[in-house]
């Protein structure tokens, strides 16, 4: 065994040289550490670089979304139940953001009461679920007050264990699109269940005729006898019969190709072949862009109107014939019968002078002689009528009122002196009338002979006229206090020719027959109320122009 010596003096050498190795070494494999932990950061770095540029790229994306679908977008972290929303809920509902709730309580509580309920069930349940995707629709209330139907579309986020942490959604605004369905809805209500033909076709000409049809109501079937599924498909061309109307037809196709509206009326024919006479129209409709979609066509069988007409020309034929043929006998009856009258009244009047010694038959002249002047006179009656019935049109002009009732009273000086009626008259508000005098001042000697003739024998007789304006017409009230007329029993026979309702000697029922003619030929109107032993009170109006 050999041992080694070492001085004292060396051993410090060598453990410097040690240290010296260990510092080196630890040197070198700090620097190797730094330098791979500098090459783990710069990776970190990078990674996080990206995730945070990834990040900002999709609050990018996402903020252009969101003003690309004015949706708007809630984050609601279920487990806190916290809720974030964008500036949609202040630009479609009108919320300030200090207004906003931050929590779902918020969001329930602006769900309208009668959808809040069905949704919130709907809500829970979905979360419960393995599914990630939800919508459903409701009204959601504005910051106005007002309510706007939304479509509300989400999906959750889970954590590792599958529970729901969180639910991200977007509110779109569907108020016009809903109020657009329940038009629609309310259209399709009404053309289904219209008594009217409706037929809708495609918007261009078919081979020159008519557009095909692509949808026909209820009622178009009931009227034509086709089914929906036999003519969709089809041009209205098949409804074309011998008897239709070419030029109503013509008429159509070119309205139809210059895309305007148009209405017809011809005769159609029914499935079986039968006639029916259809008065349509044919709509254009356009789309949101201007152009032409459909047109729309609504049907109305006029058949019975159209009979109704032709029975009304055939009755207004003969009416005119028939009032030809009575204008004709009337007047033969006036004129032709005037001559021979008027020789007999010159017999008889020549007769007066030859004494008659015979009692039998001067008895029998005198009843000649009478019943001659009675068809004299009512020949003369006649002849008034026709000369009013013949005159429709008449010169008018503007009368003062007062002085025609002057002249009337002139003319029935002695019968009104002899009963000494009480008349008061009053034309301060209307002192002028433009209607014709001869017709006015007839029409006023047969009511004021008619009040005198037909005064009541207990009492003083008392006649009041007035004349009153409203708008443009005069109101003429004429009043006695006589012994009136039963209307229960005579209303409708009042102003009919020859109608007497007292046994007065002097009657001839052709008074107010006249006068009722009188008046509407002048373009007026009379009405009369009366009672029996009270009087009796003629409304005329007429027209003040």
């Amino acid at each position: 065994m050999i041992i080694k010596y070492i001085s004292p003096q060396s051993l410090p050498i060598a453990n410097f040289i040690k240290d010296i190795i260990f510092i080196l070494g630890s040197g070198i494999i700090l620097k190797y550490l730094l330098y791979k932990n500098d090459i783990q950061n710069s990776k970190v770095f990078e990674k996080l670089k990206k995730t945070n540029d990834e990040i900002k790229e999709s609050n990018e994306r996402y903020d252009i979304v969101s003003k690309a679908t004015s949706d708007t977008i809630w984050d609601w972290k279920i487990q806190e139940d916290s809720m974030t929303w964008n500036k949609g809920i202040e630009k479609i509902f009108g919320y300030n953001k200090e207004h906003v709730g931050n929590s779902s309580e918020w969001w329930f509580e602006n769900i309208h009461p009668e959808d809040s309920i069905k949704m919130s069930i709907k809500l829970y349940s979905f979360i419960e679920q393995k599914t990630e995707k939800w919508q459903d629709q409701y009204r959601f209330k504005c910051a106005d007050g007002s309510y706007k139907y939304v479509l509300d579309r989400g999906f959750i986020l889970k954590d590792e264990n599958g529970k729901s942490v969180r639910m991200i959604g977007a509110i779109q605004d569907i108020t016009k699109q809903k109020e657009e369905e329940q038009r629609l809805k309310l259209l399709e209500t009404v053309i289904t269940h219209t008594k009217d033909s409706v037929i809708i076709t495609e918007p261009d000409l078919c081979d020159g005729n008519i557009p095909k049809i692509v949808y026909v109501n209820p009622a178009f079937s009931v009227m034509s006898g086709y089914d929906s599924n036999e003519i969709i498909g089809k041009s209205p061309n098949i409804f074309k019969g011998p008897n239709s109307d070419s030029q109503e037809y013509s008429k159509l196709v070119s309205a139809i190709k210059n895309k305007k509206e148009s209405q017809v009326e011809t005769i159609s024919y029914t499935k079986n072949k039968e006639e029916y006479w259809v008065n349509f129209s044919m709509l254009p409709v356009y789309n949101s862009d201007g152009e032409l979609s459909h047109w729309v066509s609504i049907q109305r069988d006029i058949t019975e109107q159209k009979k109704q007409e032709v029975e009304k020309e055939q009755l207004i034929r003969e009416l005119t014939q028939n009032n030809k043929d009575l204008q004709q006998f009337s007047y033969i009856t006036s004129h032709n019968l005037r001559a021979p009258l008027s020789n007999l009244t010159g017999l008889l009047n020549l007769m007066e002078d030859i004494p008659v010694e015979n009692e039998e038959l001067k008895e029998i002249l005198d009843g000649f002689n009478k019943s001659t002047h009675l068809l004299n006179d009512t020949i003369n009656d006649l002849v008034k009528v026709i000369i009013i019935k013949d005159n429709p049109s008449i010169e008018k002009e503007n009368l003062m009122l007062k002085d025609v009732f002057e002249d009337v009273f002139s003319q029935l000086d002695f019968l009104i002196g002899l009963h000494k009626p009480i008349i008061k008259f009053n034309f301060e508000e209307v002192s002028f009338l433009n209607t014709n005098k001869s017709y006015l001042e007839s029409i006023l000697l047969n009511l004021l002979t008619n009040a005198i003739k037909y005064k009541s024998e207990t009492r003083k007789l008392k006649i009041h006229i007035t004349a009153n304006q409203i708008d443009d017409n005069v109101i003429l009230i004429f009043k006695d206090n006589g012994i009136g007329i039963n209307l229960e029993r005579n209303r409708d026979k009042i102003f009919g020719l020859y109608q007497r309702f007292h046994d007065h000697p002097d009657s001839k029922g052709l008074g107010l027959y006249l006068v009722k003619s009188q008046v509407e030929t002048m373009g007026g109107t009379i009405n009369l109320e009366s009672k029996v032993d009270v009087g009796t009170t003629f409304t005329l109006t007429f027209k003040n122009k």
